[in-house]
């Protein structure tokens, strides 16, 4: 068992790290510590007499990493929702996530019943060629039962290293024996971007901002151009739903439609956090119509563009306010112990505004008509205000969010129709304007 000085001195190290990244060993920086630095060593004792009695007291002998792990997520989860700390694992998850491709079956999945959900196979993945098919159960992963795991651990069953085989036990309506179906993993693509030509309106539909989002944006509007022809009358952006990504890509999908002006600013503490991002010369959809859509998911990096666009009254912004979340995480790598995503700024709009727990309100608001069974499971709209030990807006001034319902079926999409009708001038209201002058170029 390691003695009170020796726990101080490691809780010291953990909070360093934690803190800077760099582990501070100059001992002597502690006898010229100012008073605030001094109440922190002193905290740092309490934390080590707690840790010793917990260590040699409690009922169960406790894993010290666990422990150590515990009290580091509790410090950052203290400071607001979106600050952690990341282990090795998770670490590792969150990189596949933004590069946006991984071993895996290609399927879309839920948790129902307790066991995994097809929502839908991926087109050209494993899964679609093997005929796994949307509402399939699957109920073993290698002989093992689902049954007891998280919906976390049975995705993470089935991703893996390529060219490796697993056998699904699926069950399927109108099948009275359950199946089992062998698939070979590959890699598979997560598609940030998917398109349709609506009759003369392109639909893009961004889900996310990984590292694919920008590169797959330009290839979908080439392809819709070409499609469409010269009778294209404009674009409906879809980031209904969007929860965010990598900031550097929010920037790069609004440069696609601006020639020039501001895109973001961010503020920090320190003055590396303090950037202003500038549009290129450049409109990818060389000036066309656009329309935004976004809803209460609409979170973070999706903000940001249906902001950017709405100050530069580059697009007309449709649908109902969108999450709230107007603040910057950046990933603080700690070597082989995993990172911490630290909150380091909050971001403004063009037009100088902070959305942080009040999100961007439409120019035209447009309410889905939700069924019965999803008011009955839906309660109050939750938006970033909601979250408990989030950043407080600047002014004192907060908005809840709103509902993050979308019809699937196509002809229900309130939404989605109204904003291809603004597209082709078939509806009489007008978007309101933004003052020009408040917007820098």
């Amino acid at each position: 068992m390691m003695r009170k000085p020796e726990l101080a001195f490691w809780a010291f190290l953990i909070f360093a790290i934690a803190i800077t990244g760099t582990a501070v060993y100059n001992v002597a920086r502690t006898q010229t510590a100012s008073a605030a630095n001094s109440e922190i060593y002193r905290q740092l004792d309490l934390f080590g007499d707690v840790l010793e009695r917990v260590r040699s007291d409690y009922v169960e002998k406790p894993d010290d990493s666990e422990l150590i792990e515990s009290a580091i997520n509790g410090m950052l989860s203290a400071l607001d929702p979106h600050s952690a700390y990341l282990n090795p694992k998770h670490f590792r998850d969150m990189q596949v996530q933004t590069r946006g491709e991984f071993g895996g079956l290609g399927i879309e999945v839920t948790m129902e019943n307790g066991v995994v959900k097809v929502v839908s196979p991926i087109e050209g993945t494993p899964a679609e060629r093997a005929g796994i098919q949307a509402n399939d159960l699957i109920t073993h992963l290698d002989d093992e039962q689902i049954v007891g795991m998280t919906l976390e651990q049975a995705v993470e069953k089935m991703r893996g290293p390529v060219n490796t085989p697993i056998k699904l036990t699926i069950v399927r309506k109108d099948n009275e024996e359950p199946l089992e179906i062998k698939i070979v993993r590959d890699v598979i693509r997560i598609t940030p971007v998917r398109h349709r030509a609506d009759g003369d309106v392109g639909y893009l539909r961004i889900s996310t901002f990984n590292e694919q989002t920008h590169a797959e944006l330009k290839k979908s509007v080439a392809k819709l151009k070409k499609e469409i022809g010269g009778k294209l009358k404009g674009y409906v952006i879809d980031l209904r739903n969007n929860p965010g990504g990598l900031l550097d890509q929010a920037i790069a999908v609004t440069d696609a439609f601006l020639e020039k002006g501001s895109i973001v600013l961010t503020r920090g503490r320190n003055l590396s956090e303090t950037q202003r991002s500038n549009a290129r010369p450049g409109d990818l959809t060389d000036g066309k119509k656009l329309v935004v859509l976004i809803n209460g998911g609409s979170a973070s990096a999706s903000e940001i563009v249906a902001g950017a666009l709405q100050d530069h009254r580059r697009a007309t912004v449709i649908g109902t306010r969108s999450f709230g979340k107007g603040s910057v995480q950046t990933i603080i790598p700690l070597g082989s112990k995993g990172a911490i995503r630290l909150t380091t700024a909050r971001y403004y709009t063009p037009s100088n505004r902070s959305i942080q727990a009040k999100g961007i309100d439409p120019n035209v608001v447009v309410e889905q008509d939700l069924p019965e069974e999803y008011k009955k499971r839906q309660s109050r709209p939750r938006g970033e205000s909601s979250l408990r030990g989030h950043l407080n807006s600047e002014d004192g001034k907060e908005s809840s969010g709103s509902s993050a319902y979308v019809p699937k079926a196509r002809e229900k999409d309130k939404q989605l129709n109204y904003a291809l009708n603004f597209i082709r001038g078939q509806t009489a209201e007008k978007a309101p304007s933004v003052e020009k002058s408040t917007v820098p170029n």
